[in-house]
């Protein structure tokens, strides 16, 4: 390859990535898959370590900062850790790619039909528009919020982060949505059992069993089950 063609590749990798920063406020940072504490750990960091950015998003509240930085090793370190000189952006916004899906007709009422509507299946492991990981109970519960009960619901709905299934409750309780152990059609059934808990969509409700409609019950596929009532804690988001 020609030393013009080999500069002007390095240029072109160059320009999407910001200059170096250093990692400041503890000894070591974990940058994560997404822009969470929920997020897995892909790599550490040590203090004064020097990283580049390929662009920032607006995440999980560190501190009083909600900015998250991408590094070039393709992970995620909140904006507090990195030594920006700046509180807000000094690269470009990150593209997620997508925008949220287009709702259902709006013939398709609380709770709607019972069906898999959910819009990406076979996709998983990428970062849904409301910043959980596709295929999860809680992306597909999350695309129930939104397109059913027209609430703009994501992973820091009212402030604190939702997280995994298994924080749900107290995510609920601190913004003040209502939470007992009596389901509707529409609310979210809740349960901390398992490594991350788990939640459902109430479908249906019958005497003492309630219908779910879920995503990952059965390996990250939808499935539905009729169960008794006292095997959820059921949220109420709308309904």
């Amino acid at each position: 390859m020609k030393l013009a063609a080999i500069l002007a590749l390095c240029a072109a990798s160059l320009a999407t990535m910001t200059d170096a920063y250093r990692i400041y406020n503890a000894d070591t940072v974990n940058c994560r898959s997404s822009p969470s504490t929920g997020g897995s750990v892909v790599r550490t960091y040590k203090a004064n370590d020097d990283v580049s950015l390929t662009c920032q998003i607006s995440g999980e509240n560190i501190k009083g900062n909600s900015l998250w930085d991408k590094t070039t090793h393709e992970c995620y370190v909140s904006d507090y850790f990195i030594k920006t000189g700046s509180t807000g952006y000094v690269a470009s916004k990150c593209n997620t790619g997508e925008s949220p899906p287009t709702p259902p007709p709006s013939s398709d009422a609380t709770p709607g039909p019972i069906k898999d509507d959910y819009p990406y299946p076979g996709q998983c492991d990428d970062i849904d528009p409301w910043r959980y990981f596709k295929c999860q109970c809680t992306s597909f519960v999350a695309w129930r919020i939104n397109s059913r009960l027209g609430v703009k619901f994501n992973n820091y709905y009212k402030g604190p982060n939702w997280g995994n299934a298994n924080t749900w409750d107290e995510a609920a309780r601190k913004t003040g949505v209502p939470i007992n152990n009596t389901p509707v059609p529409g609310c979210i059934a809740q349960t901390n059992s398992g490594s991350a808990g788990h939640v459902a969509w109430v479908a249906k409700v019958s005497g003492d069993s309630v219908t779910v409609e879920e995503y990952n019950y059965k390996r990250h596929k939808y499935s539905t089950r009729t169960v008794p009532k006292s095997s959820f804690n059921y949220i109420h988001i709308k309904v």
